[in-house]
């Protein structure tokens, strides 16, 4: 993968944290896009998106299939350097880090932000194995204690824990499918990154499955800065702050939730909200 060396303006600083009380554009910017492109060899599929995510809030990206939502994400932490002939112009920061900068640890970057894919991922290994791996292989295990100790907090932290504590040795593929997800979002959450990423976390969900990943997802974000994919809208709507629309590779609109499902700028955004395509 190669890599612009297109000269681009300084990006603002960030801001104090987000106070109990303030507003959603009160609270820092976390992520900062500006004028990124991307292409999968000569196709360009993603066209000069600019935006800023911000702390301790759930984005969601919106849009039909196709669109680059998912490009998008995975952008922000280079998941798409593993396909051949992929090419990114424009900047991407971090807390201030240039993602896509020279001297970038990717591995480092991706222990700050994690993903969560559409479909479930557990590893052929028993329930505690699959939180425990990133924590061995980042060097994070410790004491067999401590290493217990993080693995109970994670599967907590994704609501799994009283689910499964009398079978934490058991096979992580005798799970349910919701019981999967919440498994790899734990195990996504055991390194303690700053930022999750969830491409389509519940699409392949039966609906309480989803209600459960859905209530996660708004208490996760008291501790974690959260984008989501999603093809639901109604999804966006329940648990997301704002809301990003795309259409053939490029950002349409981009604002809080409510107004983008009430009131939004664009007439495509209004038409796609409101069913008219998709």
């Amino acid at each position: 993968m190669t890599q612009s060396t297109t000269s681009l303006p300084p990006l603002s600083t960030l801001s104090a944290p987000l106070q109990e009380g303030a507003r959603p554009s009160d609270a820092p910017v976390q992520i900062e896009v500006e004028r990124l492109n991307f292409y999968y060899g000569p196709k360009r599929a993603l066209e000069d998106i600019s935006l800023g995510m911000r702390r301790n809030l759930v984005t969601a990206f919106i849009g039909p299939s196709g669109c680059g939502k998912s490009t998008f994400l995975r952008t922000l932490n280079r998941m798409n350097d593993i396909i051949p002939g992929t090419r990114v112009e424009g900047r991407v920061r971090v807390a201030g880090q240039d993602v896509y900068g020279p001297g970038t640890d990717v591995v480092a970057l991706r222990r700050r932000v994690g993903m969560v894919f559409q479909k479930s991922n557990p590893f052929p290994k028993s329930i505690f194995e699959n939180v425990a791996y990133g924590l061995r292989i980042n060097g994070l295990a410790g004491t067999r204690a401590g290493l217990a100790g993080r693995v109970e907090e994670s599967l907590k932290s994704a609501a799994l824990w009283d689910e499964v504590k009398d079978r934490l040795h058991d096979p992580a593929l005798a799970l349910s499918g919701g019981q999967q997800q919440r498994l790899c979002i734990a195990r996504a959450l055991a390194i303690r990154p700053e930022i999750l990423l969830m491409d389509e976390p519940a699409s392949a969900l039966d609906p309480i499955a989803t209600q459960r990943i859905e209530e996660l997802i708004y208490q996760l974000k008291s501790t974690y800065t959260i984008v989501i994919v999603t093809h639901n809208m109604q999804q966006a709507a329940r648990v997301s702050d704002v809301t990003a629309f795309f259409w053939l590779g490029r950002l349409v609109e981009f604002g809080p939730t409510d107004r983008i499902f009430t009131a939004p700028t664009e007439k495509l955004t209004e038409d796609y909200v409101t069913g008219r395509f998709g």
